[in-house]
């Protein structure tokens, strides 16, 4: 199941760097009333988790080369999601396996359009520096272009050496991008210093109001977009827009739908936007496609179940 950074034998266009954990989805009567009292449920679904993992899932359903660097502890939990990966399409020989480390796991309480999440890290902020250059490294001779980074506050010893990790990965050649997520202590630290060495930022609205420093989700995606990386603002049902580093906002309206699970929509919304970027489409294809699937993604249970493929977006119009 693993194997160590940089081995000849695996091969990627996109690495992912960032978490593999399951996600134990729970729907219906999902706000705790303490007291022993007893909730009954209307569904419960574990689910590839992590949006380190989702984000490679929707990139290996989009027909991608795509392999995941995270780490996960020497258990059942860690077995069955590195499985499932592997069966889905993307290379999991990366993933590391930490001894005496459980598995992060994450309890979501969805309530459709919104939800609530209760995790533990375990395992995920394990990752080094050098794991992630030796695993760029070795796949640059068999065909990796892109290196995006997910759940940055998730993995705080990573954080503190990932400017000078993303000056090596741009030295190999390599194009680079980011989606923080949130941040549990919300105190929105280090992200300054990232963004002369990223090409592509991708926050939600929130994420963009805190990095940015400002209440207007717009006026804060032109500022982080002018220290460097092209900045995607994801805005759940009412769609997203893209600030360029000359100020430029491009905008895609949203369609409303009945959302069962927002879980990883915007990490679907990450891997087809990235997949039409690498592609080099144009910024509005590139948007239209990303809102299509994040769109898709939420009609079904779990970040995974509802990434559509490529022909499944082309079908809704979402044309490359």
């Amino acid at each position: 199941m693993t194997s160590g950074p940089g081995s000849a034998a695996h091969r990627a266009e996109v690495l992912v760097v960032g978490d593999l954990n399951p996600d134990l989805v729970l729907t219906g009567d999902v706000v705790p009333r303490f007291g022993q009292a007893e909730q009954l449920l209307d569904a419960a679904s574990l689910v590839v988790g992590g949006s380190g993992a989702i984000t490679a899932h929707g990139l290996a359903r989009l027909g991608r080369d795509v392999a995941l660097l995270a780490a996960v502890g020497d258990d059942d939990l860690g077995h069955v999601m590195t499985t499932r990966l592997a069966a889905a399409g993307v290379d999991s020989g990366l993933v590391l396996v930490r001894a005496g480390v459980p598995t992060g796991v994450t309890v979501v309480l969805s309530r459709g359009d919104d939800r609530s999440m209760l995790t533990l890290p375990g395992a995920v902020d394990t990752l080094t520096a050098d794991e992630v250059v030796g695993a760029a490294t070795g796949l640059v001779g068999s065909g990796l272009r892109h290196v995006h980074v997910a759940s940055y506050f998730l993995q705080p010893g990573l954080a503190r050496d990932l400017p000078a990790v993303l000056v090596e990965l741009r030295g190999l050649g390599l194009t680079t991008s980011l989606d923080t997520n949130a941040d549990p202590a919300d105190r929105w630290e280090g992200v300054d210093a990232l963004l002369p060495h990223l090409d592509v930022l991708l926050p939600n609205r929130a994420e963009a109001l805190a990095l940015g420093d400002d209440s207007d989700p717009r006026r804060a995606a032109v500022a982080l977009a002018a220290r460097g990386p092209l900045t995607v603002v994801k805005v759940g049902s009412r769609g997203a827009f893209a600030a360029t580093a000359d100020g430029e906002l491009v905008e895609e309206a949203g369609s409303p739908v009945e959302a069962i699970d927002t879980t990883g929509a915007g990490d679907t919304f990450d891997a087809a936007f990235l997949a039409a970027w690498l592609d080099g489409a144009g910024l509005a294809t590139a948007l239209h496609r990303a809102v299509t699937a994040g769109g898709h993604s939420v009609l079904h249970t779990g970040g995974t179940a509802g990434q559509p493929t490529t022909a499944e977006l082309e079908a809704q119009g979402a044309t490359p």
